[in-house]
């Protein structure tokens, strides 16, 4: 299986700057009481017995170095909830190859018979391998070898796939679309290995647009990762991609990779994928957590590991437009749309009415605000999806549908 990326070039230019877009919304009310009575319900303490089994009064919380340990099950809290139901479906990854190297990362169970959602950096050792030989560790402290499926290094994202002995615990996943910035999440991985880690904060962002290295081009020498790290660990050394996603302060460090971000009633609403860095450790490795990290959304994540799944990869759309940043006054003002410099002939974009000097400013609603932010929007389309374009055109605001191409039969 190549992990060769495709050029895309051609179709929407990756800016070399990542401008940062946020889209504040108000804070919804939300409750966690249905979760919280699932543990504060049970009557007594719970206490460790051989083997790391964490009993309780009507409750069994197993594992293998990673539980959910409830002492005092009179003050449990929302975290302990919805680590208590969702770190059964987050699992512990580590890939090695024949060369010698090495990592880890984390997983999302999908399906009871053996399908795990994780990102193509960590299955691929940053782009180092093409042929990875793959274990995986659930909570209980079961180890399955594992298949790699599909990646899909556009998005960051693979599906592997292990042939348990009985069922695993599949995830639930929320409608990424209906979170709100301040809402509560957690975050469940294995960060440096520690395997079912949770830490919890908030919902920081919605909408923001990073670039991070291209995790599947081990022979590309430039590193576009613009201070963002893959949290697997190693170097990244490749060409750029670029990500829609949702940033959180909760704490999430190299190894959190591939692992669930969570509403607070246990269920996905994101893939955690990078962390910002404010530069390299002491050591000349990757630093930790600095209270901003990044998730790929659930609803984008599940639809293209259902076409992994389905086909062994994924689709992706096509405007078939070269796009540079808009500058507001002179070359140091902000970016405030992507203005399109060229268009493909025969493309979706010419077809669609589309001219060169258009500025595009909002894609399906949400605000464009520059060639980074177009690109990430284009490509968590599957091909074929109709959307919306706000066009600014001789200080005018005109809408435009656009039906996408497919990015595969660019050449």
């Amino acid at each position: 299986m190549s992990n060769q990326v495709p050029n895309h070039s051609q179709y929407v230019y990756d800016a070399k700057r990542a401008p940062v877009q946020q889209q504040l919304v108000a804070p919804k009310p939300k409750t966690n009481n249905r979760l919280y009575a699932a543990v504060a319900g049970v009557a007594i303490a719970g206490a460790v017995v051989g083997g790391g089994i964490v009993a309780t009064a009507g409750a069994i919380i197993s594992g293998n170095g990673g539980t959910v340990i409830v002492n005092n099950s009179a003050a449990v809290n929302w975290v302990t909830a919805v680590a208590k139901k969702a770190e059964p479906s987050v699992v512990t990854i580590s890939v090695a190859d024949s060369a010698g190297n090495a990592g880890s990362g984390s997983g999302i169970v999908l399906t009871a018979d053996g399908y795990i959602l994780t990102n193509t950096h960590v299955v691929t050792l940053e782009g180092a391998t093409a042929s990875p030989k793959v274990d995986v560790k659930t909570t209980d402290g079961r180890v399955f070898s594992a298949t790699v499926i599909g990646t899909d290094p556009t998005n960051d994202l693979a599906v592997i796939k292990v042939n348990p002995i009985g069922k695993l615990t599949p995830a639930t996943f929320a409608n990424s679309d209906a979170v709100n910035v301040g809402d509560n999440v957690v975050a469940i991985g294995a960060p440096l290995g520690l395997d079912a880690t949770v830490t919890s904060g908030i919902v920081s962002a919605l909408n923001r647009t990073i670039q991070v290295a291209n995790s599947a081009a081990p022979e590309n020498s430039s590193n576009g990762g613009g201070g963002l790290q893959f949290l697997q660990g190693g170097s990244s050394s490749a060409t750029a991609i670029n990500l829609t996603v949702i940033q959180t302060d909760a704490a999430i460090n190299p190894g959190n990779s591939g692992g669930a971000l969570l509403d607070d009633q246990g269920n996905v609403i994101g893939v955690n994928v990078a962390i910002a860095s404010a530069g390299a450790s002491s050591s000349g490795g990757q630093s930790g957590s600095i209270g901003v990290g990044f998730s790929i959304p659930a609803n984008n994540a599940y639809r293209i590991a259902q076409e992994i799944i389905k086909s062994g990869k994924a689709s992706h759309a096509m405007l078939g437009a070269y796009v540079a940043d808009q500058v507001s006054g002179d070359s140091a003002g902000f970016s405030i749309g992507a203005k399109i410099t060229k268009l493909m002939v025969n493309s979706p974009a010419a077809a669609a009415g589309l001219k060169v000097g258009d500025v595009v400013t909002e894609f399906n609603g949400k605000a464009v605000s520059g060639a980074t932010d177009l690109t990430a929007d284009v490509r968590l389309e599957p091909a074929g999806a109709k959307v919306t374009l706000t066009v600014l055109r001789g200080g005018q605001k005109i809408s435009i549908d656009v039906v996408l191409g497919n990015a595969v039969n660019l050449k």
